[in-house]
């Protein structure tokens, strides 16, 4: 019976195996002097990854979506304004969250397909002159349409007009696979999982904390236990964690970010780069389009894949998985029925790639989408042939 490897999802993505041998060690006693030998060098490699050399990183055991709920209970309080971007169904989810947390969500509406313009969070930002803004909002890579966007652009956009809100930063899906700069970009909170860029089991939530961040701990006024940054800090003084960690997960995050920091930063985006082109050579090759509306806002980890006009995506996502035993992922929210997805972070080579491709191509030909057989096939493998003068150190190697 076929267990779906490679996965062709956006997350949880293909675990190496020197990872899934990290996260497969005997119990330990998480208050023993030889916890802090995993605890605080997995911290200090994901600030490494996240290009911090002051982040306070907490690492509770969750998924990215505890990292959002983290993020805001600890800095906002209930009746806050926040400003914050809808893209896709990720950043929906981000809003539907601070709405649920009694904050005053301000929102600005895009097309899914669009990344967040920088005009416009600017524009909002000059017209709140007192200051009622606490945080403004951003999904980096929205992992429903594979668009990224310029966390720098907004970044700039708040200094143009000197406004003190904190930003933050949905990461989940592109840092450790994507270029990503916390303190050049001055990112205030950023917010990740174990099982995306990191080539884990999902199980972390991983957050980044500028200082500016950390200031506003003790005013905020959201309620918060689990999530508690100063239950934290108190744990990591003490070479512990307030609660019963998930010490396996732990040491194969620390052994995850050596080797991405081992790779290089630069070499791991250039090689997601190299990986999503292929992909997305093979859609043209298709004659589709993709989600993402210009090529400035493709995504180097997901590809949502357009399919024509009276054909439903879902049918591929389904169709794949029970005849062919493959695992696309399915149009989320507005897109849903609009898109299937492919996913080329992590753990991925082009053979891998070719495999989903070409599947895909079967799937597409067996409900009827006018999609040439080997087509896309072709168009991938020469598009990775010709670019094969590009070495990478695949971290699956």
């Amino acid at each position: 019976m076929s267990q779906q490897n490679p996965v062709f999802i956006p997350g949880p993505t293909n675990i190496p195996e020197a990872l899934r041998k990290a996260c497969d060690m005997p119990t330990m006693d998480h208050r023993s002097s030889a916890f802090k030998d995993i605890l605080h060098p997995a911290r200090d490699v994901v600030a490494q990854v996240l290009r911090s050399a002051t982040a306070e990183v907490f690492i509770f055991p969750a998924t990215g979506t505890g990292g959002w709920e983290a993020a805001i209970a600890n800095t906002l309080s209930a009746g806050d304004a926040v400003l914050a971007g809808r893209n896709g169904m990720f950043s929906h989810r981000w809003i539907d969250m601070c709405t649920r947390h009694g904050l005053d969500v301000q929102v600005l509406e895009h097309r899914w397909g669009q990344g967040l313009d920088a005009a416009a969070y600017q524009a909002a930002l000059r017209a709140d002159t007192d200051y009622r803004i606490k945080a403004v909002l951003a999904t980096h890579n929205e992992t429903a349409t594979g668009v990224v966007s310029d966390i720098a652009a907004i970044r700039r956009a708040m200094d143009a007009v000197g406004h003190p809100a904190l930003l933050m930063v949905d990461g989940v899906s592109s840092i450790g696979s994507m270029d990503f700069r916390m303190q050049e970009w001055g990112v205030d909170i950023a917010v990740t999982g174990s099982q995306k860029g990191f080539m884990m089991p999902a199980g972390l939530a991983i957050v980044g904390v500028s200082t500016k961040a950390m200031a506003h701990i003790d005013g905020a006024g959201l309620a918060r236990c689990f999530f508690d940054f100063r239950d934290m800090q108190a744990g990591y003084a003490a070479n512990a964690y307030p609660y019963t960690p998930a010490v396996g997960l732990l040491n194969g995050l620390k052994v995850a970010g050596e080797m991405l920091l081992e790779e290089g930063l630069e070499t791991v985006i250039a090689r997601h780069h190299y990986m999503a082109e292929g992909v997305r050579t093979a859609v043209r090759g298709w004659g589709l389009q993709l989600c993402a509306e210009t090529p400035d806002v493709y995504s180097d980890t997901v590809s949502a894949i357009l399919v024509p006009e009276g054909h439903d995506a879902s049918a591929i996502v389904t169709r794949a998985a029970d005849v062919y035993g493959t695992a696309f992922g399915a149009g989320l929210g507005e897109v849903s029925g609009k898109v299937f997805r492919i996913g080329h972070l992590g753990m991925i080579t082009e053979g891998m790639l070719l495999q989903g491709i070409a599947t895909a191509e079967m799937v597409m030909a067996d409900i009827g989408v006018p999609v040439a057989m080997g087509s896309g096939v072709a168009a991938a493998q020469e598009y990775y042939r010709a670019a094969k003068s590009h070495t990478f150190d695949l971290a699956a190697e």
